[in-house]
């Protein structure tokens, strides 16, 4: 017990402070560094600041549900699904740093909510459990869209990386419910909602 504790509080640390590892190449890296206003530029990297937030968050929920997962194949559906989402961070944080921005000083306190929340959940049942990843990924999936369509016109880099985000995204919410994901009540899906668009509304500016 002791030994997947440590192991567990060192992915927590990897996850805040060491650069994510990645197998993919970041999408767009190929394509030329757009010309923009210092606006559009601070948008952009605003932009990708809230993403990295919700991939960090995503880290400690898919932490936390693996924890307290009752069913291997569901604990193993979970860390799979945090691995291939540790791409999303490393891409969102390369791409911050692209645009001259800052990861959010409010990482930590994002990460401890979402464990807390992922333990809760895998508490709940494993049907309950796949029922909040795969609502966490289409509620992902629909701000991505709208970053999509706000993100400056010409900055197809941060765009490339965002489509392949969501791409992921709506593959992880459909393995989700393959396994069995129970849908999850309308208010508990709006509680959802509303914690995310504080952490939106915040990570933004800070």
């Amino acid at each position: 017990m002791l030994d997947r504790l440590i192991i567990e509080f060192d992915k927590a640390l990897r996850t805040l402070w060491a650069s994510a590892p990645t197998v993919r190449s970041m999408p767009g890296e190929s394509l030329p560094e757009a010309d923009m206003s210092d606006a559009e530029r601070r948008h952009a990297a605003a932009l990708m600041r809230i993403n990295h937030c919700g991939e960090i968050c995503a880290q400690a929920l898919y932490q936390g549900q693996a924890l307290t997962s009752r069913n291997p194949s569901t604990r193993q559906t979970m860390e799979r699904a945090a691995f291939e989402e540790t791409e999303h961070l490393n891409w969102t944080e390369r791409r911050i740093g692209e645009l001259g921005g800052r990861k959010s000083l409010l990482n930590p306190l994002w990460y401890a909510g979402s464990l807390g929340v992922g333990v809760a959940a895998g508490l709940l049942g494993d049907d309950w459990n796949l029922g909040f990843l795969a609502e966490t990924e289409r509620q992902v999936e629909r701000h991505l869209d709208v970053h999509l369509a706000s993100l400056p016109p010409q900055d197809r880099r941060s765009w490339e990386v965002l489509e392949q985000m969501k791409v992921d995204e709506i593959k992880h919410a459909e393995t989700a419910v393959r396994f069995g994901a129970r849908e999850l009540p309308l208010p508990v899906k709006f509680a959802m909602k509303l914690s995310s668009k504080v952490m939106t509304t915040t990570a933004y500016y800070v």
